[in-house]
């Protein structure tokens, strides 16, 4: 995180607000707590006057709080999956770290929000029965791509909300490329244990198994052009073009997949 792009931002909206900081200037401020304290300290510290700058744009806030919502959902899946032992040894260490870089996202989503961070919810990751991750790996790594998949695309979907605020929008693009890698290497464990060659790291048509969260994975028509009909691309199969493109999800189409997992 960029402490003074942070300070440039909240000064926007509010000009006064590093004078309340003791009249702190970028450099008495750094000198003041020590860089060591900066890198833990300070995002906490700045938590309500980052708050109060983001309230000047409610869609923005409104997004945040829609993904803390998605944060909160992969954070304590990994806990609990983690913590289970349902995850066989060579793949500890891979959800170990997605799972830390989940609760890394929360933290930081709750701090930037402040008092306008919603509670967490209760999950139910069994969806009512249909699943048993914390009992069988392979509804574990089945949630786990699903979960991710639907990560990437709920950022990608709200970028344009996003464009309203460019400092925002560039923390949230940092973490929707995290969310990705999450995503591929979720497939890649599945496509080994199910010995599924359908399932890539990457996305082609509507092709794997469990079926995809999107149901427009087959899609080849961008920007109203249908690229197979493009001279240069006719020669290239739809499969190939489908991998060239990820979809957004809409916030109503997230909330739809997530709904099951709300307790």
């Amino acid at each position: 995180m960029n402490l003074f792009n942070i300070i440039d931002t909240i000064q926007q909206f509010d000009g006064d607000a590093v004078g309340r900081l003791e009249h702190a200037s970028r450099r008495m401020f750094m000198n003041r707590i020590g860089s060591k304290l900066a890198a833990t300290a300070v995002p906490f510290a700045f938590g309500a006057i980052v708050n109060k700058a983001f309230a000047a744009t409610p869609a923005v806030v409104d997004v945040l709080k829609f993904a803390l919502t998605l944060e909160y959902l992969e954070s304590e899946f990994y806990t609990l999956g983690n913590g289970s032992g349902v995850i066989p040894g060579e793949y500890k260490q891979v959800f170990a770290r997605i799972g830390a870089n989940e609760v890394t996202h929360t933290e930081f989503l709750i701090t930037a929000l402040g008092s306008a961070a919603p509670p967490k919810p209760n999950f139910d990751f069994t969806a009512k029965g249909m699943f048993n991750p914390f009992g069988k790996f392979l509804d574990f790594v089945i949630l786990s791509k699903a979960f991710e998949d639907t990560g990437v695309r709920a950022y990608k979907g709200q970028a344009p909300v996003l464009m309203e605020d460019r400092q925002i929008l560039e923390y949230a693009l940092q973490i929707h490329s995290v969310e990705a890698r999450h995503a591929a290497i979720a497939r890649k464990v599945l496509a080994k244990i199910t010995d599924d060659k359908t399932i890539k790291g990457w996305i082609t048509l509507d092709e794997g198994v469990p079926a995809p969260v999107y149901a427009g994975d087959s899609n080849v028509v961008q920007g109203g052009v249908n690229l197979p009909g493009v001279e240069g691309l006719d020669k290239i199969s739809f499969k190939t073009i489908s991998e060239a493109f990820d979809e957004p999800l809409s916030k109503p189409e997230v909330i739809t997949i997530v709904t099951p997992f709300l307790a």
